[in-house]
């Protein structure tokens, strides 16, 4: 039961993430700015922030949700993991048994 509620929770708190596959942010000469922990970084450097985006600072500066499921079985969902960063395909029914993804996006 505590399993159950805990990804109720998790659902319920991150529908913004687990919706959002990219974002622009601000870019400078020399550095872009990551908006969500208000870090500076430098051209050509990657990074993953605190909400689990994967960025690039240059002339494209994005954070992306890596590898975001988009085709998978319709009896199953996708639950954002924000400790693994990543995104868990399971049987509606059944979050014990894990489904097949047939496509992702947001992966830079």
């Amino acid at each position: 039961m505590k399993k159950y509620l805990s990804l109720a929770l998790l659902l319920c708190a991150l529908p913004a993430l687990s919706n959002a596959v990219c974002s622009n942010y601000v870019s400078g000469r020399t550095h872009c700015l990551d908006q969500v922990d208000n870090t500076w970084h430098a051209v050509g450097s990657k990074w993953r922030n605190s909400a689990c985006m994967d960025c690039t600072c240059g002339q494209n500066s994005l954070c992306c949700v890596s590898g975001n499921p988009q085709r998978f079985p319709e009896d199953c969902v996708k639950v954002f993991d924000p400790v693994w960063c990543e995104y868990i395909v399971h049987k509606k029914d059944d979050p014990s048994v894990l489904c097949p993804v047939h496509s992702f996006a947001g992966v830079i």
